[in-house]
């Protein structure tokens, strides 16, 4: 048997390692045992067991020897293992916390490392700071050294301090503390522009402009295009302050010194704009003035003739209008040598004026009229004239209103308000208004006869009153008419005729006559008393030859200015 087995040696060596391989209990720890079990032979298999179960007997009965013999180290190591095991529980959870907090150890180690960083940064930087110290504190002075500047008119100095914390800001734009100061420079800069402009505003002479325009050139806050405009409208607000002090209510007063104020400055700021801003012919359309000064001019010239048309209507005196006119007029004439001669545009406005002057002074010559005729008591009053002997010493050119108006106050109340109209328009009496006036006489003259007509209508009269209204009529008709007409030719050449043609309107009065002649002739005839009262253009002279008396007795009411026998002027 022992021959039969070794030639098959090495097939049982193979077969055991392949069999050690499919054994469940082939572990590492287990694989010398079952190698050795493989070298067997049948019968030491066979008897394996009882060896293993002996093997196992004789162990067991060594285990409980020891542990009868060693129980209070088994009972130690029991409890120290239970020990161990709540210990080792409570390392878990704490290492659970561990490992939860590392980030936030970490994320608080990175915190520092940034802290310790930005410490270091600041450190450095204070000592840079410790070691320019004294740079700094020139620089931070820089501020309140060119406010000192601009308050104490040294413009030149701040702008040469604007320009180094300019270029400061250019070579550093990230620091800081040069931002900081730009910042102030910039408010400091803000507060020297409003200085410049408020002397612009102001009474500067043309230096004085050049050096403020170079100022806001070097400031570089305006284009060339802004800046005229700045410039035009500061020296307007100037303008405009003068014109609000002056004292308007002396119309008069008030036109003198404006149109005085127009004449003088208008013509500077002109002169101003154009010696500083000289039209540049380099080509630069920016340079270029576009019309700017032009409309300007424009709006200046069209407000004072809106303020000339506005404070016009208030002048209640002629020769305070031919005065205003002859102002403006030099005024024009002067602001001409600059471009802005505007003489063609006054007459319209004195024009206007003129008409408007004479018909408020003829609306108050008939209502004091009508007022007069609405009160007045019919009684007679004694004839008036003057002596014979100087009745041919008075000038052909005397124009004095006839003496028998006395016997009639109201056609004398209305001749004293024509003599007033007619020495008001004398100083300024435009001949494109000649018609336009005549007119307006005329219609004085046809409300005149209107009234007296509605009067007789309206009115009851007695005989003796009848007859005192009838000479009143006739008077109107043979005197007071031919007297305004004379007036107004001594205003205007040929005037006279303009009024003449127009004594066909008063064909209500001459009715009126007619009819009370003719009543008055029929109830004379029924008393055999054979006289009329209508009095002709000759038998009126041939009284007031006979009943003249001196000429220091006549009526002071009626207006005498009329016969200072004044030049005409036709001013317009």
């Amino acid at each position: 048997m022992t021959a039969m087995v070794s030639p098959q040696a090495p097939a049982n060596d193979d077969y055991t390692t392949a069999m050690s391989n499919l054994l469940p209990l082939a572990s590492a720890a287990q694989q010398p045992y079952v190698s050795e079990l493989l070298s067997f032979t049948l019968d030491r298999l066979h008897k394996e067991p009882e060896l293993l179960r002996v093997d196992a007997e004789r162990i067991r009965r060594q285990m409980q020897e020891v542990a009868v013999g060693n129980y209070r180290a088994f009972i130690a190591a029991a409890d120290a293992l239970l020990e161990i095991r709540e210990e080792v529980s409570s390392i878990d959870k704490h290492l659970e916390s561990l490992i939860a907090e590392i980030p936030k150890l970490t994320s608080g180690c990175t915190e520092f490392v940034d802290s310790a960083e930005h410490t270091l940064e600041k450190r450095k930087m204070n000592q840079a700071l410790l070691a320019n110290h004294s740079t700094l504190l020139d620089l931070l002075e820089i501020p309140q050294l060119m406010d000192t500047c601009v308050r104490n008119g040294n413009f030149d100095e701040a702008l040469d301090l604007e320009a180094f914390v300019a270029k400061l800001t250019t070579m550093h734009p990230k620091i800081p503390v040069i931002q900081a100061l730009a910042a102030e420079v910039r408010q400091t800069t803000q507060s020297l522009l409003y200085q410049l402009l408020q002397k612009l505003r102001s009474n500067i002479q043309l230096p004085e402009c050049l050096r403020i325009i170079g100022y806001l050139r070097r400031i570089g806050v305006f284009t060339e295009y802004e800046m005229r405009l700045q410039f035009l409208r500061c020296r307007e607000a100037w303008l405009t302050g003068i014109l609000d002090d002056l004292d308007q209510r002396n119309p008069y007063e008030y036109l003198k010194r404006m149109v005085n104020c127009y004449r003088m400055h208008l013509f500077d700021v002109v002169n101003q704009y154009r010696a500083i801003f000289a039209d540049d012919t380099s080509g630069n359309e920016e340079n270029y003035d576009v019309g700017l000064l032009f409309d300007w001019a424009m709006h200046q010239i069209t407000s004072h003739l809106k303020s000339l048309k506005i404070m016009l209507p208030k002048i209640t005196e002629g020769g305070s209008l031919s005065n205003i006119l002859d102002q403006c007029m030099y005024c024009a004439m002067g602001l001409g040598w600059v471009g802005l001669d505007f003489r063609g545009l006054l007459p319209p406005l004195f024009q206007e004026a003129v008409l408007n002057l004479f018909s408020k002074n003829m609306s108050t010559a008939v209502e004091n009229f009508q007022i007069v005729l609405d009160s007045h008591r019919w009684v007679p009053l004694p004839a008036v004239g003057f002596p014979a002997s100087s009745l041919g010493e008075e000038s052909t050119d005397d124009v004095s209103p006839p003496s028998n108006l006395m016997e009639h106050p109201p056609l004398a109340v209305f001749i004293n308000g024509v003599s007033a109209a007619m020495n008001e328009l004398r100083p300024c009496a435009p001949l494109s208004l000649k018609h336009v006036l005549a007119q307006e006489l005329v219609k004085s003259l046809q409300a005149v006869s209107d009234s007296l007509l509605r009067y007789s209508t309206t009115r009851i009269l007695k005989d003796n009153e009848s007859i005192l209204f009838t000479k009143l009529c006739q008077s109107f008709i043979e005197t007071v008419f031919p007297h305004c007409a004379t007036c107004f030719g001594r205003c205007y050449l040929g005037g006279a005729a303009l009024i003449s043609d127009a004594k066909n309107l008063f064909v209500g009065i001459d009715r009126l006559l007619a009819k009370q002649a003719q009543k008055t002739i029929h109830k004379t005839s029924e008393n055999g008393v054979h006289h009329t009262i209508v009095r002709t253009a000759s038998a009126s002279l041939d009284e007031k030859e006979q009943n003249y008396t001196s000429p220091q007795k006549a009526n002071p009411a009626i207006n005498e200015e009329i016969q200072e026998s004044p030049v005409l002027r036709n001013d317009l």
